[in-house]
């Protein structure tokens, strides 16, 4: 951990994407166990083991900027403050959820807060996201677009379009790759015959950085040096961030594709315990004090799950609201 980066951002709000990094982990782990008691409905795509993309990135925002997630958004969402309380409500198909019941684990989302419900097409959301940062530029507005997308969303052609729009019109975006090694079961070294996703920006004349996806501040460092540039009108940014995921693709998938020794590699790299023996190696946090957010998490988490199962279902008719021909 640098610690002229933890220095520059203070006690309070690390401790602050501590706390983040651990509620989108167990609120991953919880809704699963959810999952498999038959207490959610729809299927579950999880980010676990990716927390520090999440918060590193999105911990770099303002009021006012917009984000786009995929179809594994979770992590995303609780990183840019979306209520636990509605997004277990929505993965119980409640109408108190954050699309009322009717978009599940795949859409979350709160205009609200500028996190636009998640597009759950690969590569689906990228040229919106260049679309949205448009806008922005349209209104003279110093909003900054996030976009994320995995390592198969940059062999879409969307990708490519999306990118060089974007580069063309010098749009305030930033499209940050969770290139988890896996295009669902495909391997990146099969998919791919550069090293890596970032080395395409140069294609598209915008800056692209790789960096590693489980440190949380080198994220956030790399991630504010790319909004900043946003911000001030100089472009996109294209942020590779090299992490895995601990879980499988979806509930369905048995991970027959990688072997369990990758597995147990990547496991040690886990970004939160690695962050928390920094905090608290740095001096920047106490065990008690990281244990004290810990139990407050599981608090959270029991408050979300009495709230969702405490919500009404959607009303019969709401069933064409929202719906538009």
């Amino acid at each position: 951990m640098s610690n002229d980066i933890a220095e520059s951002i203070g006690s309070t709000q690390l401790l602050a994407m501590y706390q983040r990094m651990v509620l989108a982990r167990r609120f991953e782990e919880t809704v699963n166990d959810l999952y498999m008691q038959g207490r959610i409905p729809s299927t579950l795509h999880l980010a676990i083991g990716q927390e520090a993309s999440a918060v590193g990135v999105l911990s770099g925002l303002k009021a006012g900027d917009t984000v786009f997630s995929t179809h594994r958004p979770h992590a995303h969402a609780i990183a840019h403050g979306v209520s636990p309380d509605a997004m277990m409500a929505e993965l119980m198909a409640k109408a108190t959820g954050t699309c009322k019941g009717k978009g599940g684990s795949m859409h979350i989302g709160d205009f609200r807060l500028g996190f636009v419900p998640a597009i759950a097409i690969v590569g689906g959301n990228i040229p919106i996201a260049a679309g949205a940062a448009l806008a922005a530029k349209l209104k003279g507005s110093d909003a900054v677009t996030v976009c994320f997308f995995g390592d198969g969303a940059a062999n879409e052609g969307a990708w490519h379009e999306g990118l060089n729009l974007a580069a063309i019109w010098d749009l305030p975006v930033v499209f940050v790759c969770e290139n988890n090694q896996y295009a669902a079961s495909t391997p990146f070294r099969e998919a791919f015959r550069i090293p890596a996703i970032a080395d395409r920006a140069a294609a598209y004349g915008m800056p692209g950085v790789t960096v590693d996806g489980n440190d949380v501040l080198a994220v956030y460092a790399a991630a504010g040096a790319a909004i900043a540039r946003a911000r001030r009108g100089a472009g996109p940014t294209l942020l590779e961030l090299l992490t895995y995921r601990l879980c499988g693709h979806s509930r369905s998938d048995p991970r027959t594709y990688r072997t369990r020794e990758e597995e147990a590699e990547w496991q040690q790299r886990d970004p939160i315990p690695a962050f928390a023996a920094n905090l608290v190696s740095h001096r920047f946090a106490t065990e008690e004090q990281l244990a004290e957010i810990d139990a407050e998490v599981e608090t959270i988490l029991v408050q979300a799950i009495a709230y969702a199962e405490q919500s009404p279902g959607p009303a019969l008719a709401d069933v064409v609201y929202g719906l538009y021909a």
